[in-house]
């Protein structure tokens, strides 16, 4: 791929081998978006499912030079969102502009807003990322989407 370097390269390929589970160097598209995810892109459910990814496993594999092109399309999406992007959005709640919302309302948001998260997804998410509410059932949002998005990169 002329427009991946030889570094690039060897990290999609050592990506792809983690994900190819037999050793015959395909990947079960299942697995699409953990392998563009393992390469620190945030692809949305949709992207993967447009870029072939499927939801039963056993249904398509990919080989290495079937993958390159399409973890270069996903590299150059502008639809992936980022730290300050999600930032922006949660700012949104902030009434008082003081870096804090209802809790109530970032579960809301997370249920229905997006690509929406099941009620087990959210609750642990809430878990293992937020601290507790203030005894008006604020929380500070900042340190809740820090963690979150530190723990999504290292589960890639």
């Amino acid at each position: 791929m002329a427009d991946l370097s030889a570094r690039e390269i060897e990290k999609v390929e050592f990506a792809f081998s983690i994900y190819d589970a037999d050793g015959t160097n395909v990947v079960d598209c299942v697995d699409l978006g953990n392998v563009l995810r393992s390469l620190n892109l945030n692809p949305t459910n949709a992207t993967i499912e447009k870029l072939g990814g499927t939801k039963k496993k056993g249904e398509k594999m990919l080989k290495l030079d079937e993958f390159l092109p399409i973890y270069s399309q996903c590299k150059k999406d502008k639809e992936q969102g980022c730290y300050e992007d999600f930032l922006e959005c949660l700012k949104l709640y902030d009434k008082q502009e003081n870096g804090m919302m209802l809790a109530a309302e970032l579960s809301h948001t997370l249920l229905a807003l997006g690509e929406k998260l099941t009620d087990a997804e959210v609750e642990e998410v809430l878990k293992d990322c937020l601290d507790p509410e203030d005894e008006d059932g604020f929380i500070p949002y900042a340190p809740f989407l820090r963690r979150l998005c530190e723990r999504a990169e290292s589960s890639e």
